[in-house]
């Protein structure tokens, strides 16, 4: 049988494993994703399409309408100076920070990651033959470091990745902590891919910055935003790359000799999301409830200890009291408390942490944390 490339055989599913439904009975507190169903409109518009015959072949990087519409949101609402020709519409966020790695690195190059970082980053890096570099950030508050990042400058590094607001930590960066790793990058010459699905869902009143909004960021960032975590769109798998037009051209080529382009009839449904990109505010209040309800629950947990979350829907839980490792705990809490929870021992700056999702139902959260106290109160 022949070989598998080298640098696929250590390969990681990342937090696949913890997504899987688990067996009846037990209360998942895991899923990164929505906790109310995709807007009517956005699902409606769908519908038209696909009932019209929108079913065919159509521009890959997605039609000029719908990147246009893109391209404005990112303009007005972030200050971002992204034309329609600098949008690309892919299968999904990933798919875009994948298409931004194969941009911005090269075998053997190197990236630097804010760790803890969502694993996917490191793996997509391998996947494209470069190397992840795990920079700590400082804790408890992971903030970015910025001693760490220089010291962790190399003749191979060639790119820098923000995520905020973060996952899985929900550190929110400051506009002077953007502006700093921003000087970084162009400093040392470096792309920029940042991540900012999340980029609406702030809970502390911090502004967001984009990097590519700021003097000499955008020629250098590959920008990652998406539908999915504010329309409740992560089954849609649409996510945008926005870039110079230069580098969207690029991605666009690659995008053509792989998908070809997201299906034609979700692409009226992404040009609503766009137009309605505040959807979420609706929920705002009850996401800012929920966090609060998951927070005060954890501080009647004695052997749990967590900071307040910033911004997304998580919450990194410190176990280390408990004795167990992160991966151990979570074990344990799906055997015997009946709670599904994901594990952050295997990622970088993760040791002795778990992470919760509070986008789930009130009365999922409350089960959840009821059933941890009594399980942890009887060790």
């Amino acid at each position: 049988m022949p070989n598998i490339p080298t640098r696929f055989e250590a390969l990681r599913g990342g937090f696949k494993a913890f997504f899987a439904p688990p067996p009846e009975g037990v209360t998942r507190l895991t899923v990164g994703e929505p906790g109310f169903d995709t807007p009517s409109n956005v699902t409606n518009a769908m519908i038209d399409a696909v009932k019209s015959g929108d079913t065919h072949y159509t521009r890959g990087e997605g039609r000029e309408s719908l990147c246009a519409t893109w391209a404005e949101y990112l303009q007005h609402r972030w200050n971002i100076p992204v034309t329609g020709e600098g949008i690309v519409m892919t299968p999904g966020a990933k798919q875009a920070l994948l298409y931004a790695m194969m941009v911005a690195l090269d075998r053997d190059d190197e990236i630097l990651l804010l760790d803890p970082a969502w694993p996917t980053y490191a793996e997509q890096a391998v996947l494209v033959g470069a190397k992840p570099i795990s920079v700590p950030c400082i804790q408890p508050s992971f903030r970015p470091d910025m001693v760490a990042l220089e010291n962790a400058i190399s003749h191979r590094t060639k790119a820098l990745l923000i995520n905020s607001p973060n996952n899985p930590t929900g550190a929110v960066y400051t506009p002077e902590e953007i502006q700093n790793m921003v000087d970084f990058a162009i400093r040392h010459d470096l792309w920029i891919i940042s991540d900012e699905i999340y980029a609406e869902l702030i809970w502390n009143g911090t502004p967001h910055i984009s990097p590519a909004s700021l003097p000499g960021g955008f020629e250098r960032t590959l920008t990652v935003m998406g539908p999915s975590k504010t329309h409740a769109m992560t089954g849609w798998r649409v996510g945008v790359l926005a870039a110079t037009n230069e580098v969207a051209n690029l991605v666009g080529r690659i995008q053509g000799n792989t998908c070809s382009h997201i299906p034609s009839f979700i692409m009226p449904a992404a040009e609503v999301a766009a137009k309605e990109w505040d959807s979420v505010g609706e929920f705002r209040g009850d996401y800012i409830q929920k966090r609060k309800r998951m927070m005060d629950l954890i501080e009647q947990i004695p052997l749990l200890n967590a900071g307040e979350p910033e911004g997304a829907f998580y919450l990194m839980v410190d176990v280390r009291n408990t004795g167990m490792d992160a991966i151990t705990f979570a074990a344990r809490a799906m055997e015997e408390a009946c709670v599904q929870v994901i594990p952050l021992e295997g990622i970088p700056g993760g040791e002795g942490y778990i992470r919760l999702s509070y986008a789930a139902d009130d009365d999922v959260i409350e089960e959840g944390l009821k059933r941890l106290g009594e399980w942890l109160g009887n060790q």
